[in-house]
């Protein structure tokens, strides 16, 4: 492997180091024994449920090649992932708010399981029918473990401020170390113990078992707005209002899928981009690189939010501008660096505009790792408790519209275009988040809150 790589991952792994070990007492927050004790808790589960996540992700693919299926077999059964996880997920992750989120939270582990067990049968139904189970399993965890937290963090009376160093140190810790090591582990059961491409799903259900467990010895439940009898379908109109009545929920939910539809389809351009002409590239050390450089990321936006200033709202503009520039770097090196002939480098190194694109693309990463905790805080500040996972989960249709339509036309138009898309994207999330800074800076206007309050006084009145 090229010295490159290596050169690339120590440098991000010094500057992780230096920026953990030089923190001094203005980037940490002073807390309690018993909301460190609380946070530890939450970060085991989710550090396990990343592990489940994780481990499954590099060898999907892999795995339904090697049961003979090609090309348009498989990106029909992520299309019914991403599906599965629009239409099944976002009815699942709303009931949290009713059937209460650690029952969510167990959900998401029985059906990660499950979709796991379904692996070992090559049958394209069987398959099929994992992908359905692993979509809906992918909202509740994008939405019920996070929806806990808020609520039982502010039931147990802890201070707002510390939220964001639980959010920090669980990306940091989930999306950053533990995407490492579950790498390397899936790596050793495949490769180095030869225990086949199913090994990997294997050990991430007994790491979803194991989450599952804690949770149910050690979690306490905790519901929406326990006041309100409603149906799903309340829920849902309930959602909608409170999307329609606040700008702020509503740009938030804008934001976020901008940016998770960018970061999706990055993850499907960033092979071919690094690889064009068939180069060798070691996928598994860039994607540890890739990780690295979120750690990275997490690591920086730990200290912004341990302080009152800059607001979360107003460095997410910069860092949605950052990540747009950094995507345009396949664009430009298409346009100013001298490719070599791809007779010369088919199966041979990484060129020059690679190794320029990869710098840009752990530029990327890191303001994912910073994206992460960040709009977790907002999330936690905007959307009202009583209807958490169900407006979380309305976030995640356009998002998943979005990555199914990029999946179908993924051969249908040049690489540069969809990462020029991408960039476009990230630039009106940064001009949104420009937005959602001006109105948060003015007097408080009537959002979903007081409108609820407001309905509630004028109910008495409508009886009469």
């Amino acid at each position: 492997m090229e010295v490159f790589y290596y050169m690339v991952f120590g440098g991000l792994g010094l500057i992780v180091a230096a920026l953990e070990l030089s923190k001094n007492n203005k980037d940490r927050i002073s807390t309690s024994q018993s909301f460190t004790s609380f946070k530890n808790n939450y970060l085991l589960v989710y550090s396990l449920m990343m592990a489940g996540d994780w481990l499954q992700g590099p060898y999907v693919y892999y795995l339904y090649t090697t049961y003979g299926y090609g090309k348009g077999d498989i990106g029909q059964l992520f299309i019914a992932g991403f599906g599965s996880s629009m239409l099944f997920g976002t009815i699942v992750g709303s009931l949290a708010d009713k059937q209460g989120r650690k029952r969510a939270c167990v959900t998401y582990c029985i059906t990660y399981i499950l979709s796991c067990m379904t692996k070992h049968s090559p049958q394209y139904k069987v398959l099929l029918l994992g992908r359905i189970l692993g979509g809906v399993a992918t909202s509740l965890l994008f939405s019920s473990f996070e929806s806990w937290l808020v609520a039982e963090h502010n039931k147990r009376g802890f201070e707002q401020q510390w939220l964001s160093l639980t959010f920090s140190k669980a990306i940091f810790l989930g999306n950053g170390l533990v995407a490492i090591i579950s790498g390397l582990f899936g790596n050793f059961l495949v490769d180095s113990v030869s225990l086949g491409p199913v090994a990997p799903f294997d050990a991430a259900a007994c790491f979803l078992a194991i989450g599952m467990a804690i949770i149910l010895s050690s979690w306490g439940e905790n519901y929406g707005d326990p006041s309100d009898n409603k149906d799903l379908l309340s829920q849902f109109k309930a959602a909608a209002v409170a999307i329609a009545s606040d700008e702020k929920i509503a740009l938030l939910g804008a934001i976020q899928s901008l940016f998770e539809g960018s970061m999706y389809t990055f993850v499907f351009l960033w092979t071919p981009a690094l690889s064009p002409n068939d180069e060798e590239i070691p996928h598994g050390f860039i994607f540890a690189t890739f990780m690295l450089a979120s750690m990275l990321g997490s690591s920086f936006a730990a200290r912004l939010m341990a302080r009152s200033s800059p607001r979360v709202e107003s460095y997410m503009q910069i860092v949605f501008l950052v990540s747009a520039a950094s995507l345009l770097l396949p664009i430009l090196t298409n346009f100013f660096v001298i490719a070599p002939p791809p007779s010369e480098v088919k199966g041979g190194g990484i060129s020059l505009g690679c190794s320029i694109q990869l710098l840009g693309f752990c530029v990327f990463e890191s303001c994912v790792g910073i994206f992460w905790p960040s709009i977790m805080k907002m999330r936690s500040q905007y959307i009202p408790e009583e209807a958490r996972s169900t407006i979380m989960n309305f976030f995640r249709i356009p998002l998943n519209i979005f990555v199914c339509i990029v999946l179908y036309n993924v051969n249908a138009f040049p690489i540069t275009i969809m990462f020029g898309m991408c960039s476009i994207f990230l630039f009106v999330a940064s001009v949104l988040q420009r937005r959602l800074l001006v109105i948060t800076d003015k007097p408080k206007s009537e959002d979903w809150t007081s409108l609820k309050e407001r309905d509630v006084e004028t109910e008495p009145l409508n009886d009469d």
